[in-house]
C-alpha cells in the first residue's frame, strides 16, 4: 500500500510519521502532485493558522489536487478544518468538501479557556473509522477553532458546545483532534484509517 502524507508548511507531518512508524506503516512524505494523486490513502494534518494554510495549498496548486483525490484522505486538526467551506480564522475560504463552518471557541464566565488544550472525549461515533474505539474515550485537543455540528459529523465533541469532532464526506475523512498524541485510541484510529478504510 503507498501511503502518502502531504507536504505544506502548516503540517505537524513529523510526529503524524513517528506515530506511523511506530505502528508498523511508511508514508511518503511529498508535495508531488502525481505521488499524491498515485497514492492508495492519503493523510493530510495541519497546525496553525488557517489562512496561511490555505494560501500555502493554493501557492503551489495542492487545492485543486485535495479535491480531486477519490482515495481516502484523511484530515488532521486544522486538515480538517480546511475541508470546511469557510473558517473565521481569518475570513478563509476553505475547500469546500464539507459544507460546513469553522469558528471560534468563545470564553465564558464558567472558566472555558481558548484554545481548548488537553484530554477531552469522543461520543457518537458511527463510523468504521472508530471500530474498537469505546464511545467517550479520551483524544488530545489543542485548538481554538471548531466545526460545526453537521450532517457529515461522525463523532462529537464537547467543549462549552457540541462540535463535530471527526466527519466524513465520500471519500473523505477529518478528525479536529491530534491522532499522534491521542495514546492507544489515536493509535486505533490511523490503523483504522489505514487498514479498513476503502
Amino acid at each position: 500500500m503507498k501511503l502518502v502524507l502531504i507536504k505544506y508548511n502548516a503540517g505537524n507531518t513529523a510526529s503524524v510519521q513517528n506515530a506511523l512508524q511506530r505502528l508498523g506503516f511508511s508514508a511518503l512524505l511529498t508535495n508531488n502532485k502525481e505521488e499524491i494523486a498515485a497514492a492508495d490513502k492519503v493523510i493530510f494534518p495541519g497546525v496553525g493558522h488557517a489562512g496561511a494554510a490555505m494560501l500555502s495549498l493554493q501557492q503551489s496548486g495542492l487545492d485543486e489536487v485535495i479535491k480531486s483525490l477519490t482515495q481516502p484522505v484523511l484530515g488532521i486538526c486544522v486538515g480538517m478544518q480546511l475541508l470546511a467551506q469557510h473558517s473565521t480564522e481569518g475570513d478563509t475560504t476553505c475547500l469546500g468538501i464539507v459544507p460546513a463552518l469553522v469558528k471560534k471557541f468563545e470564553p465564558t464566565p464558567q472558566q472555558l479557556k481558548v484554545p481548548q488544550m488537553g484530554w477531552n472525549q469522543i461520543f457518537n461515533l458511527q463510523s468504521p473509522l472508530f471500530e474498537g474505539v469505546a464511545e467517550h474515550s479520551y483524544i488530545y485537543n489543542v485548538h481554538s477553532y471548531y466545526m460545526e455540528h453537521n450532517p457529515y459529523s461522525i463523532a462529537t465533541c464537547n467543549y462549552g458546545l457540541d462540535y463535530a469532532a471527526s466527519v466524513q464526506k465520500n471519500n473523505f475523512y477529518g478528525v479536529q483532534f491530534h491522532t499522534e498524541k491521542s495514546a492507544d485510541t489515536g493509535d486505533r484510529i490511523l490503523s483504522n484509517f489505514i487498514r479498513n478504510i476503502a
